[in-house]
């Protein structure tokens, strides 16, 4: 689950992680009332969503007076604002947030990610703040400094200093403010059961404080029964229908760009099915796991939520049946197609508990549109061509 940067601040301030104040806006009226708040004579309007990239699409811009504040929050605000991660498509701005505007001296980059290799969180710190940090990790990794914390330890002095040593913060007070500022942030991670948080910029002031500019987080979903007030921050407007259509029916979906819509038990098996299809040539259209418990209802809900995407040309359905035996799949697929209307092929490879039996099952079904495969390369291959001959 993802917030928007006024809620990942609210939790940064409970931690003593610096921000400038600002305040949320959903109205041009607002944004006024929020900027005389504040006072001051320079404020900093930003668009709302689950997106980076905002300033770069106009959707972070700066007022020099209380008029500019409401001219600036009424272009802003229902804007549809396209950045590199929301797609062409973009994302409606429903909110935006007024912030006082800050000295900015230095920017840099701050962020902690997990990393599944080392199996440990990693804080990564960059002096190129204010960048696109995939741009910076391509084109400078030497850039980009990677301190990886024991969580049986938590984050040390040693850490601080190989951060501050790495970005060549020489000021002895600088560095203690530095290293303060990471270790809370790294607690702002461990305690609330993060995926992400990224501070793009963190900026150095020019009395030497530090201030997350912008902020951005990202959940564990697994772990949201353990932090109602963080599920609460939920944005539904913010999510992919189709994405939370599917959660609701045990299926965790992904949209992708491809022709091929994939429809897979096991995410381990999805992800290896996605790489088969483009080996042969193809493109996916989707993630899709039914997890271990596909049925004729899943089965047919995931068709259904594939069917949506009008690029899809055929239909791969790979499962293997451990739990659940691949005869009875057979038959949910079946029924499936009864439920909904399947206009493009689907092949179909069922491997596992009574797969003979399955393949019986579809063969004697003697429906034109479901094509047997006999092994995830057969069935990609099948998949490919069906889907370059409609």
């Amino acid at each position: 689950m993802n917030i928007h940067e006024y809620q990942a601040k609210q939790i940064f301030a409970k931690y003593g992680v610096p921000t400038p104040r600002g305040i949320v806006a959903n109205t041009p009226s607002q944004a006024v009332a929020a900027a005389h708040e504040l006072g001051g004579s320079i404020w900093v309007v930003k668009a709302q969503i689950h997106a980076g990239g905002r300033g770069l699409g106009g959707g972070v811009k700066v007022a020099k007076s209380i008029e500019e504040v409401e001219q600036l929050a009424s272009e802003i605000l229902h804007m549809t604002l396209v950045t590199h991660q929301t797609g062409p498509e973009g994302k409606e701005v429903h909110k935006v947030y007024i912030e006082e505007g800050a000295d900015i001296k230095d920017e840099l980059y701050l962020g902690v990610v997990l990393d599944r290799a080392k199996e440990m969180p990693v804080i990564m710190a960059s002096t190129q703040g204010g960048m696109e940090i995939e741009k910076v990790a391509e084109e400078s990794p030497e850039k980009i400094i990677k301190v990886a914390v024991d969580p049986a330890i938590g984050f040390q002095g040693f850490h601080g200093r190989a951060l501050v040593f790495g970005l060549g913060i020489t000021d002895k007070a600088e560095q203690s403010k530095f290293i303060k500022f990471a270790k809370a942030l790294y607690t702002v991670y461990m305690e609330n059961d993060a995926e992400m948080i990224e501070i793009n910029p963190l900026i150095k002031t020019g009395a030497g404080d530090f201030l997350a500019l912008d902020g951005k987080m990202g959940f564990d979903d697994s772990a949201l029964g353990r932090h109602p007030d963080i599920e609460d921050m939920r944005d539904i407007s913010e999510e992919d229908h189709d994405e939370r259509e599917a959660s609701q029916y045990g299926l965790s979906y992904i949209s992708l760009d491809g022709e091929i819509g994939c429809m897979v038990n096991g995410a381990g098996l999805a992800m290896g099915t996605m790489d088969t299809i483009n080996y042969m040539g193809g493109t996916p259209a989707n993630f899709l796991d039914v997890g271990g418990k596909a049925n004729a209802e899943t089965v047919a809900k995931g068709f259904e939520i594939i069917l949506k995407n009008p690029k899809v040309k055929a239909i791969f359905v790979n499962i293997f049946g451990g739990i659940v035996r691949c005869d009875r799949i057979a038959n949910g697929i079946l029924e499936a197609t009864k439920m909904v209307d399947v206009r493009v092929p689907v092949i179909v490879r069922l491997d596992g508990t009574n797969a003979p039996e399955a393949a019986e099952i579809l063969k004697n079904a003697g429906i034109s549109n479901v094509i047997s495969a006999t092994d995830l390369g057969d069935g990609a291959k099948k998949a490919v061509e069906a889907a370059a001959a409609q």
